[in-house]
């Protein structure tokens, strides 16, 4: 039982950082199965999620030093091009953190720009823990219209 909830906050926290992980068919799968606490799985999930998000953060805060070196993954051109577009739309776009391969873009994208932690962590915890709350509820909806 423990195992489940450990297996799940460590996939929602890859799920966050650049690694490819996918945590939303692990708690669909176990809020299926019913065996689980739907608050203990959001909530394990979302703290997960959030967790990796807030490495993104660090990553992106510390990582610009090294931009001027060759083996800089991104050209400068292409950050400054995406410093100017989070300043115009500023930290909301936090709001889509939620959303696969750009999302972890975002909070990366926010570290280099030094958007403020306080915000940066209210902001993802909506959006984290507002994805995992639908996907409960479709799941759960789902489960009950279909029988299973």
């Amino acid at each position: 039982m423990i195992a489940a909830y450990v297996g799940l906050f460590l996939v929602a926290f890859g799920a966050a950082t650049v690694l490819p992980f996918q945590s939303e068919p692990l708690l669909v799968g176990l809020l299926a199965s019913g065996k689980f606490s739907l608050v203990a799985l959001i909530a394990v999930a979302s703290v997960g999620n959030i967790l990796g998000a807030l490495c993104n953060w660090f990553l992106g805060r510390f990582i610009d030093r090294f931009h001027d070196r060759p083996w800089f993954p991104v050209k400068e051109a292409s950050l400054e091009r995406a410093g100017e577009w989070y300043r115009r739309y500023g930290r909301w776009t936090l709001l889509f953190s939620w959303m696969p391969l750009f999302g972890d873009a975002f909070t990366v994208i926010a570290g280099v720009l030094r958007e403020p932690l306080w915000s940066f962590l209210i902001l993802v915890a909506i959006a984290k823990t507002g994805r995992y709350v639908f996907l409960a509820a479709a799941t759960l909806g789902a489960k009950a219209v279909l029988g299973f």
